[in-house]
């Protein structure tokens, strides 16, 4: 199991309110924004902006970035690793 994934999601559900909603109920593909995944909408895109800086000390500068590093867990733990590195 991949340590970053987990912590992700939990870091997930606790700065978005995401009542009903644990770890296991997100795969690491789940679409953030789109409806059939968890539905996010774009003042959850602030706040994922934020999570990245508080927890992994990351900042997403470009718009057109954010929408690819926040597409799913995957996507977001892979952007962590390389700015981590």
């Amino acid at each position: 199991m991949d340590d970053l994934k987990e912590e992700l999601k939990r870091q997930l559900i606790e700065q978005l309110n995401l009542e009903e909603i644990t770890p296991a109920d997100i795969d690491d593909n789940t679409l953030l924004f789109s409806d059939k995944g968890l539905g996010l909408d774009s003042i959850d895109a602030l706040e994922l902006i934020v999570l990245l800086e508080k927890y992994h000390g990351i900042q997403v500068t470009k718009p057109e970035e954010g929408k690819e590093v926040f597409r799913s867990v995957n996507s977001m733990a892979e952007y962590i690793r390389k700015r981590q590195n």
